[in-house]
């Protein structure tokens, strides 16, 4: 996840002050060794979006602070009502030419991860308009050279992972800092 939105913050608690906005997104982390592995690749690739590895389910949405616990009610639903799930990662691919981007493929809980993004997204407040349709990835290059963008391609050609998904984190950004865990939401109830 990356970019920001500014806002005031509480000097007393450091949270963001209450009417302001502040931007969030909803991920599935890429658990070790394999998370570890392709954040230092995509660091690698000189990438200046890099952010630990994941599988995004809502990109950056600005939202106001005074509807952060409606999100975490309605997210909390949405994690009780899906069951954990396998993923598999497998091999690289790309958006490109449409977009400089170079990705691990999800190659086994695609249709999971799109049932999770469509049920967050169906929460008012997170609606938002998308410039291309949803398709669980993780990225390892993007906005690089096309040098990079080749290497990354080729050397995790045959990047191969599979692990339990048994939840999903809800990512904060102020504006003042990176990309903040939130809250864990597990999948199930």
């Amino acid at each position: 996840m990356a970019g920001g939105v500014a806002c005031s913050v509480d000097q007393g608690t450091g949270a963001p002050a209450v009417g302001d906005s502040v931007q969030i997104g909803i991920a599935v982390d890429i658990p070790e060794p394999w998370g570890g592995l392709l954040t230092r690749r995509r660091l690698a690739a000189g990438d200046p979006n890099a952010v630990p590895a994941h599988v995004t389910l809502l990109g950056p949405t600005e939202i106001p602070v005074a509807a952060l616990p409606a999100v975490e009610r309605h997210l909390a639903r949405v994690a009780a009502a899906h069951l954990p799930f396998s993923l598999h990662l497998r091999g690289t691919g790309t958006f490109r030419p449409v977009t400089q981007v170079v990705f691990v493929a999800v190659a086994a809980g695609i249709s999971e991860c799109e049932l999770l993004a469509a049920a967050i997204n169906a929460a008012p407040q997170l609606r938002r308009e998308l410039r291309f349709p949803y398709h669980p990835h993780v990225t390892v290059a993007q906005d690089v050279a096309p040098e990079a963008l080749d290497k990354a391609y080729e050397d995790l050609a045959d990047f191969s992972a599979m692990f339990e998904v048994d939840h999903f984190t809800l990512f904060s950004h102020s504006g003042q800092a990176r990309w903040q865990p939130r809250r864990d939401f597990r999948l199930g109830g």
